[in-house]
């Protein structure tokens, strides 16, 4: 080993404290980098083998029925590769032990043609061969302990059948389950059937006829021109527009998440490796700055410019090394952590988790990057000098008297306070840069805190305030609107609202978008739109009331006019003027008038939902036993059961997250202020030492350490909150989806809270280096040079 190597391993054993807390900032940007990226990565690699080993469509479109000889005429759409048609359908299901009853999508299936395109996975068990067998999809199976050869009932338009499970299957159609009307997956409400097609076709009068068809594509060919021909021939009979990938509800879902991954992997990341920038910078300048003598002698001897200025980056990079060590750990155990998380909501049947070596590659790179760019002025300027001058104490500062002084003076200040004020004036890009640091700590956790009380708002809003009913109905087709009345006349019910939803596609110049939109009564109580400061709104006799993000999307305000083209009903395009625009965190809010869309259709007053508040909304066993006798309801939505989940999951969620924020905020205060106390230490040992010689306690020249960089840390909270509230906000943009918004609710607790935290942080770290003040050795400091 050369005594260049020796030398280094020394001095990276003497500032094993500060290096590792270095480290530890770096480690965190790199954890950041391992976690986001790589479990985006790998959701969406898994997505791609997905839906390509299971033939996953490009284009998915509905009709109400259509002939199977349409098919041929799809298939000859110019760029079409192939056509896969079946029949799909809600139905209620009575679950054996199960108080609640639950929604199915029941999906054609024959056992002599299997599907050419989103081929389900047989999970376990055989596929249906007689008309009392069914295959259901794993996740609702094991969420409500069914098990092959277990029985339970579904009502198929009006009739109860008994299906017994003959398998468990899983689609590329469905790697995000959520039902209709749900927020999100609830596998015990809400699950996928498989049925033989010859059951499904007499059960819907379905015979020779399909009302669902997906498609895939030739590679290069334009997806506008297939869709606008496939609406084209589907209109007749009843079609719906035709969606792509990215409309198609599971995928979106899944594009919405990757989306958020990418977002924390662009803000988070460039924090962490900025700071390490700053820190190492200091902590090597401040060496070079003491070492200047021996940097003399090494060149004086044969020492080259150069293995000195790499000496310096070395010991940068072994720092970084330990931080590269410490965040791939701790990244990978974060990535498999939230592969188990991820597995909860989507239905993969494999996940390809395993983050790319790529990716710990560029992760480690970056972090190399930031210690060498932090260390590599000094070692220059290292290498720069000169054996005569290097050998030769520095020239003192040049201190003048500042305007610190005499305010000082004016106050009549302590010395000691008066010693805190002068280093902060005359080493200002080095309080800058603390002030900085501490700074993007505050703000690290006023961007992350901030979810807490999103969710409370949506929450509050989108339950509480909005969505007041315990149960939903929905009836396909809808149904006159007198039914409300067998609906009232179920046991426990006491309040029941009539709804609709309609499925329509909104136009403003070239700009537009696909919506559902639902009516709201006059008199609506329990399905309401509410404004921000939560009174109920409802659109104007002939208007429409739309969402801030619709409004966005399509470039409207109030007053102009929308042409909106309904997939249901006459099918006919009307030109509806904007009379509100409201916040909604749920989809693209679309809302008419209950009465005047029944003008719009010509038709008598209909519903296609029925809202419900119940006596006993936790205990409604003869409601539910009623309910699944009903011919026309396919399907139920318990939004009592829903609002529960909702809230339980998220707040699981939001413990995990704002911990791993707090734990990477204190990492980034300790790592800024214990180097900036350790430097200071080191840099005036001999102050402090003359100070206890002159009688000084302890405690005051404790609180020369101590104050300078406390008041750095007090004066850092402001920029803090305000850079956090900007990046906060950043993010909401960035997490903004068609699916979903979250709101920017940053409350005084949030700030308080990351204040508190980075407070404490930089008492601790400070403390334990004014503890060294205790351990001094006055007369080797006094013997020292300047």
């Amino acid at each position: 080993m050369q005594a260049m190597d020796r030398k280094l391993l020394r001095d990276f054993a003497r500032l094993w404290a500060q290096g590792l807390a270095i480290a530890l900032v770096l480690a965190a940007g790199v954890t950041v980098i391992i976690m986001s990226v790589g479990m985006s990565r790998a959701l969406n690699e898994s997505r791609e083998a997905y839906y390509a080993q299971n033939r996953f469509a490009d284009l998915f479109a509905g009709a109400r029925r259509a002939p199977d000889g349409l098919l041929a005429e799809i298939q000859g759409i110019p760029g079409v590769m192939e056509v896969d048609a079946q029949v799909r359908q809600y139905a209620t299901l009575d679950i054996p032990d199960r108080t609640r009853p639950a929604t199915g999508l029941l999906l054609s299936f024959s056992p002599s043609a299997r599907p050419a395109l989103n081929i389900p996975i047989l999970r376990s068990g055989n596929w249906p061969e007689r008309a009392d067998e069914v295959v259901v999809n794993e996740p609702f199976a094991e969420a409500n302990g069914l098990r092959l050869g277990d029985v339970f009932a579904a009502n198929l338009n009006g009739r109860k059948r008994e299906l017994q499970i003959t398998g468990t299957a899983l689609s590329p159609e469905f790697i995000y389950t959520i039902g209709p009307g749900a927020l999100m997956p609830q596998n015990e409400t809400f699950g996928i059937l498989w049925l033989p097609e010859e059951v499904l076709d007499a059960a819907f009068n379905m015979e020779g006829a399909f009302n669902d068809v997906s498609i895939a594509l030739l590679p290069g060919t334009n997806a506008i021109d297939v869709k606008e021909e496939l609406d084209v021939l589907l209109e007749p009979y009843g079609g719906r527009a035709t969606a792509d990938r990215g409309e198609q509800q599971s995928n979106a879902f899944l594009d919405a998440e990757i989306q958020q991954l990418e977002v924390l992997a662009y803000v988070l990341p460039p924090v962490f490796l900025g700071i390490s920038v700053f820190l190492v910078n200091m902590v090597v300048g401040r060496i070079v700055f003491l070492e200047r003598s021996e940097i003399g002698l090494m060149k004086a001897i044969g020492y080259s410019s150069w293995g000195i200025c790499l000496h310096y980056l070395m010991l940068a990079g072994l720092i970084a090394l330990v931080g590269i060590v410490i965040g791939v750990i701790a990244g990978s155990w974060l990535a498999q952590s939230m592969a188990a998380l991820y597995a909860t909501y989507f239905d993969f049947p494999f996940l390809v988790f395993g983050v790319p070596a790529s990716i710990y590659a560029v992760s480690a790179l970056l972090a190399l990057a930031a210690t060498f760019a932090g260390a590599l002025r000094s070692a220059i300027k290292a290498a720069a000098l000169a054996p005569a001058v290097a050998m030769s104490p520095p020239a003192p500062p040049n201190f003048r008297r500042s305007v610190f002084d005499v305010f000082a003076a004016a106050l009549r200040l302590s010395q000691p306070s008066r010693m805190i004020l002068r280093s902060l004036s005359r080493w200002p890009v080095r309080a800058a840069t603390t002030l900085i640091g501490v700074a993007l700590a505050v703000s690290t956790l006023v961007a992350s805190s901030f979810f807490p009380d999103a969710m409370d708002d949506i929450i509050d809003k989108g339950f509480y305030q909005s969505n007041r009913q315990d149960a939903l109905l929905l009836f396909d087709p809808d149904v006159p609107q007198s039914a409300l009345a067998e609906v009232q006349a179920l046991p426990g019910v006491l309040q029941v609202e009539p709804q609709q939803y309609h499925a329509a596609i909104l136009r403003h110049g070239h700009l537009e978008k696909r919506v559902s939109i639902s009516t709201v009564g006059g008199l609506s109580d329990l399905a309401r739109v509410v404004d921000d400061a939560g009174r109920p709104v409802a659109p104007d006799g002939t208007g429409l009331l739309i969402s801030h993000r619709l409004a966005h999307a399509l470039d409207v305000g109030i007053g102009d006019t929308i042409r909106a083209t309904f997939e249901s009903g006459l099918r006919e395009t009307y030109q509806i003027p904007v009379s509100g625009v409201v916040t909604q965190y749920f989809g693209l809010g679309a809302y008419i008038s209950h009465d005047h869309l029944n003008a719009l259709f010509r038709q008598s007053p209909r519903m296609t939902t029925a809202n419900v508040t119940l006596a006993d909304p936790f205990g409604p066993e003869a409601f539910n036993e009623r309910v699944t006798d009903l011919p026309a309801v396919t399907g139920t939505i318990d939004m009592t059961e829903n609002r529960m989940s909702f809230v339980e999951t998220i707040s699981q969620n939001i413990l995990v997250v704002t911990t791993i924020y707090a734990i990477l905020g204190s990492i980034i205060t300790v790592g800024v202020c214990y180097n900036a106390a350790r430097i200071q230490l080191s840099e005036r040992a001999r102050e402090l030492a003359s100070l206890r010689i002159l009688g000084f306690s302890k405690f005051d020249v404790g609180k020369v350490l101590v104050g300078e960089v406390m008041i750095l840390v007090l004066l850092a909270q402001p920029l803090g909150w305000w850079f956090g509230t900007e990046v906060a906000r950043w993010m909401t943009e960035g997490f903004s989806s068609d699916l979903y918004a979250i709101p920017l609710v940053l409350e005084p607790a949030t700030y308080a809270r990351a204040s508190l935290i980075v407070l404490t942080a930089a008492v601790i770290s400070t403390l334990v280096v004014a503890l060294r003040l205790s351990r001094l050795d006055l007369i080797s400091v006094m013997k020292t040079r300047e």
